[in-house]
């Protein structure tokens, strides 16, 4: 089965990376994985408070990805699969595409913004001949009704 890896964080673009990656694993017969990554940054350490802060952002991701998952179910009919990682989120996803030979599209959401900065594509886009599998950038101003009429 070919899967379709989308990266889940709190940005608007995310929305429409989601249900474009849904919708065409629903109509190709694939399936969605959906990576999210806690940034080092986010993760103090000393003392247990590293592990509640981890614990306290897997809590905040499962939350986020549920909502997703919920529509994912009930519309596209797609179970999506969740994977939380540490680290920086360039080096995760390329890691996990290492990972899981079934992975064949990675899918992006791109601000409408012109001053926002895609720092995960703009890594991926310093050498694209070493890309493992193609990437679809999904413009987050796209309308509900054009997702569909191109998945």
């Amino acid at each position: 089965m070919r899967k379709f890896l989308v990266l889940l964080d709190d940005s608007r673009e995310c929305l429409n990376a989601m249900r474009f990656a849904a919708m065409r694993a629903a109509n190709s017969g694939g399936g969605v994985v959906i990576l999210s990554v806690i940034p080092p940054e986010e993760i103090q350490h000393g003392f247990g408070v590293a592990e509640v802060m981890r614990a306290e952002a897997r809590e905040r991701i499962e939350a986020h990805f549920e909502v997703f998952a919920k529509w994912m179910r009930s519309r596209p009919k797609v179970e999506p699969q969740l994977v939380i990682r540490e680290g920086d989120v360039a080096e995760q996803l390329l890691s996990l595409i290492d990972e899981d030979g079934e992975i064949g599209i990675v899918v992006l959401g791109l601000s409408t913004e012109s001053s926002a900065q895609n720092p995960v594509l703009n890594r991926l886009m310093r050498d694209p001949a070493s890309l493992p599998c193609p990437i679809t950038v999904v413009p987050a101003g796209l309308s509900k009704e054009r997702l569909e009429s191109i998945t």
